[in-house]
């Protein structure tokens, strides 16, 4: 497959097109596939719901239209925050953080601005309220199934997914509003993340930690877990900005250097990473390798890598492009994955259209029309 602007373009305007038309599971998937422990939890299905699927989803329309500057999806993320706030938000955990992400950046707006003490609120809700671990981790506290206002606690654990959910959200708030305590905050969790979570013998990082047992569960290189630390870093690095101290700078891209070496080292001949990275009778799963693909494409555009990385991402760009469907559906994504005790856990996962691969699909392409412009 020959790479260039047009097919680019192409296929990101099918994937948002299906983006947009995603519909919820049904009461018949949700029995069929086996529920929770497959990966079919019904909110993660569709764009409509307040989670974390719908937040990556919105931060992909973003990026999008930050490239295009053409206004194209205003309108909808627009509506989108208003329908949600009409129905009331969920409970506040680590995943519902996601959707604010993409809302700091759109505050200095008029139809946005009316959400300021929304955010405001939340960032302290994340110091003050959140669950923690020993050592004063954030602690994975996420939605519970089937009831919007309750959650699920992960008492002691950590899990690599919190670095995008909520970290990046609170370093933008930091940011924003010159707060050194949420600054502070976000590069502790960041490094504490990295102590529980990074494997030296690897360069790849667990799924989760738990004090409770002091062990990383199954001990598994989980390929979308792996994903939100190379995709996720680098935009904490680039939102950071040029006064970020240069030991911690150079710490966070020498650890992101490795993983990527990693990564690399274990990726499909097709182009693609195995949802267990290290265990090549696990499917080939697109999501995670978006995300890995937009954080390498991303680290040789900041000058953070050389080129010679490029061979590896195009190889991914043209495999993520024979993975989107006619109508735009992004084949071979993971379904929602809890914290598996072995590898088993992650190859039972059901694989189905989800907000956040055609999101992470989307951004993974607009990396890719950046370097090729």
């Amino acid at each position: 497959m020959t790479l260039n602007a047009q097919l680019l373009n192409q296929k990101i305007d099918a994937v948002v097109a299906k983006l947009f038309a995603l519909d919820e599971t049904s009461d018949d998937l949700l029995s069929k596939e086996g529920g929770e422990k497959a990966g079919v939890i019904r909110r993660d299905f569709g764009i409509r719901e307040w989670d974390w699927p719908q937040g990556v989803g919105l931060y992909g329309l973003s990026k999008l239209s930050a490239y295009r500057q053409d206004g194209k999806f205003d309108a909808f993320i627009e509506k989108w925050y208003a329908d949600n706030m009409a129905i009331g938000l969920p409970s506040r955990n680590i995943n519902t953080t996601a959707p604010l992400i993409t809302l700091v950046d759109l505050l200095d707006q008029k139809p946005y601005q009316k959400y300021e003490s929304l955010c405001l609120d939340w960032a302290q809700w994340l110091i003050d309220c959140l669950p923690r671990t020993k050592e004063g981790g954030f602690q994975h506290v996420t939605s519970a199934i089937g009831d919007r206002q309750g959650v699920r606690l992960n008492a002691g654990e950590m899990w690599i997914d919190t670095l995008f959910m909520a970290v990046l959200f609170l370093n933008k708030m930091g940011r924003r509003y010159q707060n050194p305590q949420w600054i502070s905050e976000g590069i502790k969790q960041v490094l504490m993340h990295i102590k529980y979570l990074y494997d030296d013998k690897t360069g790849l990082f667990y799924h989760g930690w738990t004090f409770r047992g002091n062990h990383n569960f199954g001990g598994i290189f989980w390929c979308r877990g792996n994903s939100w630390f190379t995709f996720g870093i680098m935009d904490y690095i680039e939102d950071f900005g040029p006064d970020m101290d240069k030991g911690l700078k150079a710490y966070l891209i020498d650890t992101y250097r490795a993983q990527v070496d990693a990564l690399v080292r274990v990726q499909a001949p097709s182009g693609l990473w195995h949802t267990v990275l290290l265990e090549d009778d696990s499917y080939e799963e697109v999501s995670g390798s978006a995300a890995i693909v937009t954080g390498i494409l991303k680290g040789i555009r900041l000058g953070i890598l050389d080129d010679s990385y490029l061979p590896a991402a195009r190889r991914a760009v043209c495999a993520i492009c024979e993975n989107i469907a006619a109508d735009g559906t992004v084949l071979n994504v993971s379904g929602g994955t809890g914290m598996g005790e072995n590898a088993q856990h992650y190859k039972n996962i059901i694989i189905a259209p989800m907000a956040y691969g055609q999101s992470l699909t989307l951004v993974a392409l607009c990396e890719a029309l950046r370097s090729a412009s």
